[in-house]
């Protein structure tokens, strides 16, 4: 990943922030965000969590997405489709004029309708010129709340979602955190400009055909 991130001249945002010893955060079954890649072999059933941040001409990303490993039970399987539901969600929400609360209520909504819980002990958060900047973005709140979302915002929209309700601890290392109770998490995130348009996904994947996302008025993305 580091490789492929300077090949392409661009930073790892992840390595060397606040002491983070790597490029990527690898976060395996109970660990929510922040897990360190290790020679843990990966084995069937499992789910891990990428998450990735560069930067690129003068301005930081940030994404995540949550892999099955082989074939998972169906309470995993579950988990991940809540939790990319509710970032959809969350995104579809971002609309110009409307609330943070709006985006955070959204992503509640999925995740407690289908009986699972949203991590509370970390949130989104704004970003541009830093990796982290305002506004906190958390995935649980109240619509018509918060700051107004203008055009030339952008936000790292980053639902985590456990299992089951539970406390959010960290380990001795400072970094990996992990579900108390040991129900399995998810993290999906992606970063995502206020237009006057509605929101663009800046870190969607390029269509097949190679032509790169633009801002729909529903959330989603086509190509341009």
């Amino acid at each position: 990943a580091e490789d492929a991130i300077l090949s392409r001249g661009g930073k790892p945002a992840f390595k060397g922030y606040n002491g983070f010893p790597a490029t990527l955060c690898t976060s395996v079954n109970e660990v929510v965000v922040h897990g360190f890649p290790s020679d843990r072999p990966l084995v069937d059933g499992d789910v891990i969590s990428i998450d990735i941040g560069t930067f690129y001409r003068g301005y930081a990303s940030d994404m995540a997405k949550t892999y099955a490993i082989g074939k998972v039970s169906v309470d995993a399987a579950r988990l991940l489709e809540v939790t990319e539901r509710s970032l959809t969600a969350g995104i579809a929400a971002a609309q110009p004029g409307k609330r943070l609360g709006d985006v955070s209520a959204a992503i509640q909504g999925v995740v407690e309708s289908a009986g699972m819980w949203v991590v509370r002990e970390f949130v989104g958060h704004g970003i541009g010129r830093e990796f982290h900047e305002g506004p906190e973005v958390p995935n649980y709140g109240r619509a018509g709340t918060g700051p107004v979302l203008r055009p030339g915002l952008v936000l790292a929209i980053e639902p985590m979602v456990a299992q089951t309700r539970t406390r959010v601890l960290v380990a001795d290392d400072d970094w990996t955190a992990f579900t108390e109770n040991g129900s399995l998490a998810a993290h999906f995130e992606h970063t995502v400009a206020i237009t006057e348009d509605g929101p663009w996904v800046l870190t969607a994947e390029p269509a097949a055909d190679g032509r790169k996302p633009v801002p729909t008025a529903h959330g989603g993305v086509h190509g341009a």
